[in-house]
C-alpha cells in the first residue's frame, strides 16, 4: 500500500515513525542503517507528529512539574488517571498556564497534585468546582522534612547525653599537658574560614544577603547562616563532616592509653592491643594518630550520635520494620530529647492516618500538633490547616499521583536521551505519543 508523493509506502513509514517514537532522532537513524533502510534523523523526526489534545479534559487529572534544566526552568505534565495516559504538557508550571488549560478544556472532577500552591491558585481560578487531592506520598515527605529539621535543632540534647554517659562509664585519666589543640589544615576548614571571611567583609560594606549571594555564587540559606553563627562553631560542623574511618571506634581507647602513660607508648604496641579489641586497618593509620596526638593536631574524639537523617529514617519506617539495634538507639534518643520524642509520636500517628487512609482523623491531629508539638511539627500541622481540604482528600479518596511520578520518571528519560538538545515541541511530541 502506498500513498502519492511518498518516498515509501505506508507500513514502512509507520515502521520509521515507531523506531523515531522510540529512539529519537540520531539513535533511530544509526538503527535504519543496520536494517538497511534509508532514513536520515530529519526524516525521522519529520515523522513525528504529536496527537491532538481532546477538547475535554478528563474526569481524573494529574498535574505535576518536570524539570527541563533543574532549578532553573520546569514544565508540567497533564495526566488521565483513569486511562493512565498523558494528556497535554505545558511549557512551564506557573499557575497562569495551567488555568488557561483548564479554561479551555472543561470537564475535569478530580485532580491529583503535589504541596505545589500555584497549581491550587490555577484549580481555584479555572475549576472551582473540581476536587482536589494532594498525594499522600508528597504528604509523608513534607512530615520526614519537618522530623529532621526537628532533629538538626536538638542535636545539643543528643550530645550532652552521650558525653555524659561517656563520663559516667569511662574513668577520667590523670592530666597531661598537652600541646594546644589546632585544627586540622584540611580543605573544608579553610574553605569555612574564606567563606566567612569574605561574607563578613560584604556585610561590614552593607551588602544585601541577595547581593552577596549572587557575589558569591551562594545561596541565600547559606549566606544567611554564615552570618548568624560563630566562626567557631561553623568550623566544628565543618570538622565534624569528614569521613570517619576504621579508626573511629578505638580513638577513645587509644587516647585514654596515650594519656595514661604520659605518651610514653609505641605505636607497635596500641596497634597489637586494638588489633585483638576487633580493629581491621594498618598500622601506619594508628602512628598517624598518636603523631597527631603529640603535635595537638588531634580531633576529639566524637560522641557516637545518629545523624538527623538517620533518626528520621527510624521514625518514619512501620515499627516492626526496626531491628532490635535501630529499635533501641531510637529508644535512647527519645530519651535524651523530649521533643525528638514528642515529633516522633505525632510523625507515627500522621503515618498511620496516610497508611490506613483515616482522614476524618486529620483535624484532630492537627489541633494536637499546633499546641505541644515543636517548631517545624507546628509549621507542618499548619501547612495541613492551609491545605485541609485537598489534604482530608488524599487520607480518603483512593486517587493519588503515583501514575503522574511514573510519567514524570518517563520524561525523564526522555529529555536526557536528547541530551538537552531538543525543542519544546519535539520533546512534548514525543512524551505525547507514548506506544
Amino acid at each position: 500500500m502506498s500513498e502519492r508523493h511518498r518516498r515509501s509506502s505506508a507500513g514502512l513509514t509507520g515502521w520509521l515513525r515507531s523506531i523515531a517514537m522510540e529512539l529519537g532522532g540520531r539513535p533511530a537513524a544509526r538503527l535504519c542503517r543496520r536494517l538497511r533502510l534509508v532514513a536520515g534523523r530529519t526524516r525521522l523526526l519529520k515523522l513525528l507528529t504529536a496527537p491532538a489534545v481532546p477538547d475535554r479534559a478528563p474526569r481524573v487529572l494529574g498535574v505535576d512539574e518536570f524539570a527541563f534544566r533543574k532549578g532553573c526552568t520546569y514544565g508540567t505534565v497533564l495526566v488521565d488517571v483513569e486511562a493512565r495516559r498523558v494528556v497535554d504538557v505545558l511549557p512551564d508550571r506557573t499557575s497562569e498556564t495551567f488555568a488557561a488549560w483548564l479554561t479551555e478544556h472543561p470537564g475535569v472532577e478530580i485532580i491529583c497534585r503535589d504541596r505545589a500552591t500555584a497549581y491550587t491558585k490555577a484549580v481555584r481560578e479555572a475549576a472551582p468546582h473540581a476536587l482536589e487531592v494532594a498525594d499522600r506520598w508528597h504528604l509523608l515527605q513534607n512530615l520526614a522534612a519537618a522530623v529532621e529539621k526537628t532533629c538538626h535543632q536538638h542535636r545539643d540534647c543528643l550530645r550532652k547525653r552521650a558525653e555524659q554517659e561517656t563520663v559516667t562509664e569511662v574513668p577520667e585519666p590523670p592530666p597531661m599537658l598537652l600541646p594546644p589543640v589546632e585544627l586540622p589544615r584540611t580543605q573544608i576548614i579553610e574553605r569555612t574560614r574564606h567563606r566567612y571571611e569574605d561574607i563578613h567583609r560584604l556585610l561590614e560594606k552593607r551588602w544585601t544577603i541577595s547581593a552577596i549571594s549572587r557575589r558569591l555564587n551562594l545561596d541565600r540559606k547559606t549566606v544567611r547562616r554564615f552570618r548568624d553563627t560563630d566562626l567557631d562553631e561553623l568550623l566544628i560542623s565543618a570538622r565534624e563532616r569528614r569521613p570517619g574511618g576504621v579508626l573511629d571506634p578505638f580513638k577513645a581507647y587509644l587516647n585514654a592509653r596515650f594519656t595514661e602513660a604520659q605518651g610514653q607508648v609505641s605505636g607497635t604496641q596500641l596497634f597489637l592491643e586494638i588489633q585483638a579489641r576487633g580493629y581491621r586497618g594498618s598500622r601506619q593509620v594508628v602512628r598517624k594518630h598518636l603523631a597527631a596526638l603529640r603535635a595537638g593536631t588531634a580531633e576529639p574524639v566524637r560522641a557516637d550520635i545518629p545523624s538527623p537523617r538517620k533518626i528520621t529514617s527510624w521514625i518514619m519506617r512501620p515499627r516492626e520494620t526496626l531491628t532490635e539495634r535501630q529499635d533501641e538507639r531510637l529508644l535512647q534518643v527519645r530519651l535524651a530529647c523530649p521533643d525528638i520524642a514528642r515529633a516522633c509520636d505525632l510523625a507515627r500517628a500522621f503515618a498511620e492516618l496516610v497508611r490506613h487512609q483515616r482522614g476524618f482523623l486529620l483535624l484532630g491531629w492537627i489541633r494536637q500538633a499546633e499546641q505541644d508539638a515543636p517548631k517545624p511539627m507546628k509549621g507542618f500541622a499548619g501547612s495541613l490547616r492551609q491545605d485541609l481540604d485537598a489534604v482530608t482528600a488524599g487520607l480518603t479518596l483512593p486517587w493519588s499521583s503515583g501514575v503522574v511520578e511514573g510519567h514524570v520518571n518517563r520524561v525523564k528519560m526522555l529529555k536526557r536521551a536528547m541530551y538537552g538538545r531538543a525543542s519544546f515541541e519535539l520533546l512534548r511530541t514525543r512524551i505525547l505519543t507514548q506506544p
